[in-house]
């Protein structure tokens, strides 16, 4: 088997997905293009595995384990992404900088202004 055509599948998959992480602006886009990306890794593992015929086969045993931490990325990145599109009502990534839950702005309440936030009321209350 020759080693060109797979290397060059894989250079074309992580090329897709190189683009995908840096194009878009949907964050489960961003998860997929990750996962081309993994998966041309994959890809290149086992072709290597299989062109150097290692007894060991350790090239597709390392990609055992990429798959596995492929899917529990996936699994939590889902769940981040749904979690921030039902508080925001959005997944766009560039809204995404704006998740602080305080406000910083010049008429938000200091710490050294005699203002009391809820979280200070609340916690004098159950006092």
């Amino acid at each position: 088997m020759h080693l060109a055509y797979p290397a060059v599948l894989a250079v074309l998959l992580f090329s897709v997905g190189l683009y995908g992480v840096l194009a878009r602006r949907n964050a489960i886009l961003v998860l997929m293009s990750v996962e081309l990306m993994l998966n041309a890794v994959n890809l290149n593992l086992v072709a290597f595995d299989v062109w150097l015929r290692d007894t060991l086969h350790a090239g597709q045993g390392l990609t055992l384990f990429v798959i596995a931490i492929a899917a529990a990325e996936i699994g939590i990145g889902l769940a981040i992404v749904l979690m921030v599109y039902r508080n925001r009502g959005s997944s766009d990534i560039d809204r995404l900088r704006d998740t602080a839950e305080t406000a910083h702005g010049p008429d938000a309440p200091g710490p050294h202004d005699g203002k009391s936030t809820d979280r200070e009321e609340k916690a004098e209350a159950t006092a």
